[in-house]
């Protein structure tokens, strides 16, 4: 049984999703499908991208939301169908004690998915971390210390938005 967690960039371009969809399944198709499982707070972008790819490959998928009040609050109105449909092929739901979603259940939840993780997958274009935290890169950087492997999906074309 191998469990990836991933983090990574919401708010990849239009033209990136399918260039970072197919990066997921080519990392992900060399994991025997009964013993793939896979671990995503399934926002959009990656998250949902890498929940995806780890369905399409056989792979079992288990959801860590960060708080009670997340799919209310948190999931935008393009992102609620996939959304929904993504913690309907869960295996699993896990729902972290936070009444409200805000960083501390973020840090929260991102603890969570590396203490599970065998890997980590980043969905991530390499830069530094923001002075707010909590983002893609100090997960990398917690997960490298605790000496989780990370695998870096960023393939050539893909960009942020803005």
């Amino acid at each position: 049984m191998t469990t990836i967690a991933v983090t990574g960039h919401m708010d990849l371009t239009e033209d990136s999703v399918p260039l970072v969809r197919a990066a997921l399944d080519e990392l992900l198709k060399s994991y025997d499908r009964g013993e793939l499982v896979g671990i995503s707070c399934i926002a959009a972008g990656s998250d949902s991208l890498f929940a995806e790819s780890v369905l399409a490959v056989g792979g079992r998928l288990v959801v860590v939301l960060p708080s009670q009040d997340y799919r209310q609050a948190k999931v935008k109105p393009h992102h609620a169908e996939t959304f929904d449909r993504l913690v309907d092929a869960a295996e699993d739901v896990r729902v972290m004690p936070h009444a409200t979603a805000n960083r501390q259940a973020y840090e929260s939840a991102n603890r969570a998915l590396l203490e599970q993780a065998d890997r980590l997958v980043a969905v991530w274009n390499g830069e530094p971390p923001s002075a707010k935290g909590g983002g893609t890169a100090d997960v990398v950087s917690e997960a490298r210390a605790a000496g989780l492997p990370v695998d870096v999906v960023w393939p050539v074309g893909a960009a942020r938005r803005g």
